[in-house]
């Protein structure tokens, strides 16, 4: 008999190493994405963004992905020009747009001609004031419009990278772990929020005054390197095409005829309107996550000089963190004894984490526990939607999660304001629920959709719903900052009177109507869900029917 033919993509290594690459590149542009999310309240007291400047420029990042369509086209440059050039020009065009977003924020900035110039102008756009979706307003600082342009640079390129590097790995493991490959891929990617929220605020206070312009420096310069392994990517992949003689595969392109067909699908909608509200509470939360932790849970700064006030401590913190992911990821892919170990050190190391947190009395290194819970369940859950079904029941228990920690947040942690203890523990517990809602909606959302929707037009209903996931990304965290500002005049009262400091009025603003706002989108989440499980159980759709089939 003849041997086939060994590839690259035959060798475990090989593909590993390939996705490796993807998963890093990844795994650094989320860590830009939320690089300046745990500085709000330096921004506020240095650059004077108040919470409507944030707002604005926090969902920037998706404004071209949705007022140009630039999901779509992202989606028609990869089918023409394939994986490896998509990937380059996704990295180049995240580092253009981190690189404006970094001198936007700088000192060199500030008094030049170049912000004189965003002073005076893009304070009226024609049409889109009217229609009222501008991505800019009259009084907005000239550097949150500045980092605004750059954010929204960054936000095409992460979107093509990320379906890009989606592409890439069904390329590499076609027949193959692909399952693991994704699961892994998402979970190095969600690690990228918890090191934004730890290393963050630890460089840009490394400088008297504290510097942002340094964390984004830091994030660009991660960036660099996330081009550099697209790069030896590409070279990969190029090896890969020579060995197989087979152009790149391409997924079904997007059709406009196709719109009809997907639109016209109530199974459809339901599941779009499901992803972008539960989305919409959880990625802007995320960008306000922190500043709303120091609003309500009062920190007593450790001593100066001590290992907690040291940067070391957030190095030693990260380190745990690795642990925790580690463990626990692997956990789920063991048996017996060395199972148990995995998770009891997971565990212990997760409260080590969250000790090291409040010894630091930090808001931000709280926060970061958010990601690693779901980097633990998320295999199990997908592995219970695969055999076991449920995903429906799942969506709607991921909404009932996500209403109680909003609902816990606006109205219980505040109770809490003073106690050493208590608000810290209440923050941590729910954080973690929070996580592991998160963790619940993916796991059974992104399966159910091929069960939705004609397989000839899969491509074009996936494009279709993250365009309008992108939508709820762009006016969510917008509205988040308007509601803030009008629930909390008084904070601006109290600074321009000078009763208090800029410094005081970051960390001062009531955040419960916000809280409900995000709340209310768990109502409603729940309530699509609801009607999902109706649909589902009268023309058997098999939402409730595991994914694998008993032979």
């Amino acid at each position: 008999m003849t041997q086939a033919l060994q590839t690259l993509r035959d060798k475990p290594s090989a593909r590993w190493t390939a996705l490796i690459l993807l998963a890093m590149a990844m795994f650094f542009s989320y860590i830009f994405m939320d690089i300046l999310s745990p500085l709000k309240d330096i921004l506020e007291t240095q650059r004077h963004w108040d919470s409507t400047a944030f707002g604005t420029y926090a969902g920037s990042e998706t404004f071209l992905n949705v007022f140009i369509f630039f999901l779509i086209i992202a989606g028609i440059i990869l089918d023409k020009m394939g994986v490896r050039f998509t990937a380059l020009l996704s990295g180049v065009v995240m580092v253009a747009g981190a690189t404006i977003n970094w001198y936007a924020v700088t000192d060199a900035f500030m008094g030049s001609s170049l912000e004189a110039w965003f002073t005076a102008n893009l304070n009226y756009i024609p049409l889109l004031d009217e229609l009222g979706v501008s991505p800019f307003y009259q009084g907005m600082p000239a550097s949150a419009k500045f980092a605004s342009v750059g954010f929204m640079i960054f936000g095409c390129g992460v979107e093509m990278a990320g379906i890009t590097v989606s592409r890439g790995i069904v390329k590499w493991f076609k027949g193959k772990e692909m399952a693991l490959a994704m699961g892994s891929e998402m979970a190095l990617a969600r690690l990228g929020v918890a090191t934004c929220m730890i290393f963050s605020p630890v460089i840009a206070r490394m400088s008297t005054p504290p510097d942002v312009s340094r964390s984004v420096a830091f994030g660009v310069i991660l960036l660099l390197i996330a081009l550099i392994m697209f790069v030896a990517y590409f070279f990969m992949d190029r090896k890969l095409d020579a060995e197989t003689g087979e152009a790149e595969e391409a997924e079904e392109p997007f059709h406009i005829k196709d719109l009809g067909r997907i639109l016209s699908d109530g199974g459809f909608w339901l599941v779009a309107l499901l992803c972008v509200l539960y989305y919409s509470a959880i990625f802007p939360f995320q960008k306000y996550a922190v500043n709303m932790l120091q609003c309500n849970i009062t920190f007593n700064p450790p001593a100066e000089g001590s290992f907690w006030a040291s940067s070391t401590v957030a190095y030693v913190q990260y380190v745990v963190m690795l642990i925790i992911a580690i463990t626990a990821f692997t956990s789920n892919f063991s048996r017996g004894v060395m199972k148990s170990i995995l998770l009891v050190a997971s565990i212990a190391s997760l409260l080590v984490f969250c000790y090291m947190a409040y010894c630091r009395q930090s808001a931000e290194s709280i926060f970061a526990v958010f990601p690693l819970l779901a980097v633990g369940i998320t295999p199990i859950l997908g592995k219970y939607v695969d055999n076991k079904g449920k995903a429906a029941s799942m969506l709607m228990l991921g909404s009932i999660l996500l209403i109680i920690c909003h609902l816990t947040f606006a109205f219980v942690l505040p109770l809490f304001k003073g106690s050493p203890v208590g608000g810290v523990v209440l923050a941590f517990a729910t954080i973690l629920v929070l996580g592991s809602s998160f963790s619940l909606v993916p796991a059974s959302l992104w399966p159910s959709v091929p069960k939705l929707v004609d397989s000839k037009v899969i491509g074009s209903a996936y494009a279709l719903i993250f365009w309008i996931q992108n939508i709820g990304l762009w006016l969510f965290p917008l509205l988040i900052g308007k509601v803030l500002k009008a629930s909390n005049p008084e904070v601006e009262q109290a600074l321009a009177s000078g009763q208090l400091t800029p410094t005081e009025a970051a960390v001062s603003y009531n955040y419960t109507n916000a809280l409900l706002m995000l709340a209310m989108l768990g109502v409603a989440a729940l309530v699509l869900g609801i009607l999902l499980k109706a649909v589902d159980k009268k023309h058997h759709l098999g939402l409730e029917e595991p994914n694998i089939k008993p032979q």
